[in-house]
């Protein structure tokens, strides 16, 4: 079940009604009925009143022993269905999940009736909101937290203590630490660019996660961190993120990173601890990196970095193979030039 904090519990639905709104079809032999649904939920962690679906390869292990009460798949995979779990066929098994997860659950909205701080947002003694700042139904914020000016910070979010908001910051779908610093005009909790194509047209999958910031962790100005799509986004204690860099949904970020300026980590990237990365270093979806590896500035990671090791270039290999082929290609063009003089 989605946060409640953050998310609102539409009501349950039938598979009737899934089959309505998705268009899939009960395979053979399920057991559709007057079972209701009331959540959707990945397929490790989903229960018997949960909706799931299986389209990835690389889960079907975790669909063998899922305990779904429902799931979406594709026909080809439906044998491969645990006992008891009710089978709903469609070519487009995401999609029809990215449905049904809109029809069971909703964000919390920050409502259009309150000043300032909303009657049931909690303050602790010495927190500080400048002109402008918004505090939504739920949220709290812990003693000796300065909030700067016309920052939001959305319903049910929670903030420690002795923190600092900079100015026009969005929070949303957030649980924050103590002494976490949060320079101007960074976006946190806003949804993950997860996309689906359905016939040709893309579509927004929903993104039921949250993101949580612990203690000492500094984001630089108009830097965004993602919520995650159903597992949380994850920033550990004590990592300094720069100006200007993009954190995807669903990244577990170790303790003790240091991201320059312009970095981007593409979703479901797991960062050990105290991992380094140069301006502008870009990181594909899905890899890890150990903990002490250190990615140089421009590197372009198309896969995993084991701990301790560097690795710069675009695609990223180890540094010393980065630095032979930038002295062979030096090499290269110099003698090119000398026999153009000749």
């Amino acid at each position: 079940m989605p946060d409640s904090r953050f998310y609102e519990d539409l009501g349950s639905a039938s598979v009737d009604e899934l089959l309505l709104i998705t268009g899939a079809t009960l395979a053979a032999g399920s057991i559709g009925g007057k079972a209701v649904f009331g959540s959707v939920a990945p397929l490790a962690r989903a229960g018997d009143g949960d909706v799931s679906f299986f389209s990835d390869p690389r889960y079907l292990e975790a669909l063998k022993t899922t305990g779904a009460g429902a799931c979406f798949l594709s026909p080809a995979q439906a044998e491969f269905a645990p006992a008891g779990c009710v089978v709903l066929l469609t070519p487009e098994p995401q999609i029809a999940y990215a449905k049904a997860a809109n029809r069971l659950h909703r964000p919390r909205l920050m409502p259009a009736d309150f000043a300032q701080v909303h009657p049931t947002a909690m303050l602790e003694a010495g927190v500080v909101l400048a002109s402008g700042a918004v505090v939504g139904p739920g949220a709290s914020i812990g003693a000796g937290t300065h909030v700067g000016a016309n920052a939001v910070i959305g319903p049910g979010v929670a903030i420690g203590r002795d923190g600092a908001i900079g100015s026009n910051v969005t929070i949303g779908f957030a649980l924050i630490g103590d002494r976490v610093r949060i320079l101007a005009g960074a976006v946190i909790g806003e949804a993950g660019f997860g996309i689906s194509a359905s016939k040709g047209a893309a579509m927004d999958l929903p993104q039921l996660g949250r993101v949580i910031l612990q203690d000492g962790v500094t984001v630089g100005a108009n830097s965004c961190i993602d919520r995650g799509a159903w597992e949380d986004t994850v920033v550990g204690e004590n990592t300094k993120i720069d100006n200007l860099v993009q954190i995807g949904h669903n990244v577990q970020l170790g303790r003790s990173c240091v991201l320059c300026g312009s970095v981007g980590l593409s979703g479901s990237t797991i960062v050990g601890d105290g991992v380094m990365f140069g301006a502008k270093a870009g990181i594909a979806d899905h890899v890890t990196i150990g903990a002490g590896a250190q990615v140089m500035a421009a590197a372009g990671v198309m896969g995993d970095i084991p701990a301790g090791e560097t690795w710069g270039g675009a695609p990223a290999v180890r540094a010393r193979q980065f630095w032979r082929q930038v002295a062979w290609v030096s090499r290269m063009v110099n003698a090119r030039s000398r026999r153009a003089e000749v």
